[in-house]
């Protein structure tokens, strides 16, 4: 394995531990865990020589980064039952749109023809038919 390839394998083993302890700050449990996983994925594959199986857990370990960065928020039960979320800056934001309980929603629109019969109505195997009822007589 190249120097360059090795320094980039610890590059993202350090962004994923530190990723890890600033998602789960605060939350032991997850921290350990969190560890443990990192670990173990990275010891697991120790002994891997083929670069392009290599270049590939790379990209897959900055991806897990991001997803955990961008996905991951932290809750925690206040003693008043409510929760409390950890949001941070990279958090994914989507818009909220409030629920309408007046909406009215249309049925869907019914396809033409009987879709028993095959496409168009069944006027295509009709007319088949019907060619092949005239051959036959």
């Amino acid at each position: 394995m190249s120097h360059s390839l090795k320094r980039q394998v610890l590059s993202a083993f350090k962004k994923l531990h530190r990723t890890r302890q600033y998602v789960f700050h605060g939350d032991d449990r997850a921290l350990l865990a969190g560890r443990d996983k990192i670990n173990e994925s990275f010891q697991k594959n120790r002994n891997e020589t083929n670069e392009a199986e290599i270049k590939k857990m790379i990209k897959l370990a900055v991806e897990v980064d991001y997803e955990l960065r961008t996905n991951v928020i932290q809750a925690k039960r206040r003693e008043d039952n409510v929760y409390e979320l950890r949001i941070t800056p990279e958090t994914t934001r989507l818009d909220n749109v409030v629920f309408n309980p007046d909406a009215v929603i249309d049925a869907p629109r019914k396809g033409r023809g009987d879709k028993s019969t095959g496409c168009c109505g069944g006027s295509a195997m009709a007319a088949l038919q019907a060619e092949i009822d005239a051959r036959n007589k």
